[in-house]
């Protein structure tokens, strides 16, 4: 098991064991693992899809049009209810991040940074250079709204408040908090550290110039919603998935085929324009769709 897998087991253990400790007296041990898991899941899946899929896939790359009605929810549920992440200044680090990929300029990571650097830069990253985003949506009130240092002051007291209403121990609350927030941290440097340094992983693109590496265990791929198969998605940054091959899981995608069934999303123009190597694996939306019965 590599390092990074074996943290994530670690932390999820952790939290576990945190918070039977520390479950309500009504609830006993059992009661409060049941609800820690519960609000552990919600908060990875409204992060996996608000971050993976909208803000990555959707708004940075432009690979996936969602309707503009749900990524506006999404903005507002994630940062009022969940982990605050403000979408303009992240997708702008993003695309920095890709244009500067383990040099000087990328905001998560530069060459001579190590373990620790990389973890201090999920807190606080490099600053960007110049401003890359310029698409209308960022312009709307809710992005407007969360983007304010009121409403990243007022996320931190509204995320717990609703969980503290909800369990009614103040105790047991914070650690299940603290804790959703410490397993964000580890699914940020799977992605930062982990999938940008060339002792983990492996690498379908020997020519990438950066660091970029495929990780594709269980646990991981899951919890970035394939995100850390980062060679992938630095080899072809605007197609709609990072696996590229049908043998690859890749727990994101399966999310987006499920958005893609309910009308929420389709592929934009460049997140479909499969190069001649994918062209013919099959690796579209087309069928995610449901098909018509013929005619009789």
């Amino acid at each position: 098991m590599r390092a990074y897998t074996l943290v994530g087991y670690a932390l999820l253990l952790a939290y576990a064991v945190g918070a039977m400790a520390l479950a309500p007296e009504a609830w006993g041990p059992a009661g409060g693992l049941a609800v820690s898991l519960i609000y552990l899941a919600g908060m990875w899946f409204l992060g996996g899809m608000y971050l993976s899929n909208v803000l990555h896939l959707g708004l940075a790359h432009g690979a996936l049009d969602f309707k503009p009605a749900f990524v506006k929810t999404l903005v507002l549920a994630q940062n009022t209810l969940a982990i605050y992440i403000e979408p303009r200044a992240w997708v702008n680090r993003h695309r920095h991040h890709h244009d500067f990929s383990d040099r000087p300029g990328d905001p998560n990571k530069q060459p001579e940074d190590g373990f620790w650097k990389t973890l201090y830069l999920c807190l606080r990253p490099y600053p960007c250079t110049c401003d890359l985003v310029h698409e209308p949506i960022f312009a709307s009130w809710p992005f407007r709204l969360v983007a304010t240092p009121a409403f990243a002051v007022f996320a931190q007291l509204s995320s717990y408040a609703v969980l503290w209403l909800i369990v009614q121990d103040w105790a047991f609350a914070l650690a299940l908090w603290v804790g959703a927030r410490v397993v964000g941290l580890w699914v940020n440097m799977i992605q930062n550290f982990w999938s940008h340094d060339r002792r983990f992983g492996t690498r379908r693109y020997a020519d990438e110039g950066d660091n970029s590496m495929n990780i594709g265990e269980w646990l991981p791929v899951t919890a970035t919603f394939g995100a850390c198969l980062q060679n992938n998605h630095h080899h072809y940054p605007w197609l709609l998935r990072n696996s590229h091959d049908p043998a690859e899981y890749d727990f994101g995608f399966l999310t987006i085929r499920g958005l893609n069934r309910l009308g929420l999303v389709d592929a934009s123009p460049t997140g479909a324009d499969w190069p001649p190597e994918l062209a013919s694996k099959n690796l579209g939306l087309d069928e995610a769709r449901p098909t018509e019965s013929p005619a009789r």
